[in-house]
């Protein structure tokens, strides 16, 4: 009777573990869906952000190259010319960063470098373990005054 009683208790663990697991599966991959999405939000917003901006810019730069090419020849002075260098330079890179490939060479850039320097990724004091968040949770509760804790 023992041993019928120990081998379904058995089973029993065996099959809570499994759920257990089962559950903590769904639960992590729930969580890689989540950030994933919030990324793609956050990514979204600095895209449009950036759409927005060049709308704003453009009109400045138009404004501003028809302002120095009108004082330019007027004045009979290309010097003022020279502020459109610079603007250019600035909106020809907000053009790709809204609505070019800028996206993707960062993308590229940044596989580049988890591969070939992953040194540089690395967090002062190596990666936050649970003991280490832990101490210092502790050390700082014992700062805290007792209506806080």
């Amino acid at each position: 009777m023992g041993i019928i009683v120990s081998k379904v208790m058995e089973q029993n663990i065996k099959k809570q573990q499994e759920f257990m697991l089962h559950n903590s599966r769904l639960q992590m991959e729930r969580q890689i869906l989540m950030q994933n999405e919030m990324r793609e939000r956050q990514m979204a917003m600095q895209i449009a952000w950036s759409r927005e901006f060049l709308k704003y810019f453009g009109s400045f730069f138009a404004l501003a190259a028809v302002g120095l090419s009108t004082g330019a020849i007027k004045r009979r002075k290309p010097g003022l010319f020279a502020p459109m260098v610079p603007l250019s330079f600035i909106l020809a890179y907000q053009v790709d960063m809204a609505y070019g490939s800028f996206i993707h060479r960062m993308r590229e850039e940044a596989e580049s470098i988890m591969v070939a320097e992953a040194d540089r990724l690395n967090l002062p004091h190596g990666t936050p373990t649970f003991e280490s968040i832990e101490k210092v949770r502790r050390a700082k509760s014992h700062l805290l005054p007792l209506s806080e804790k």
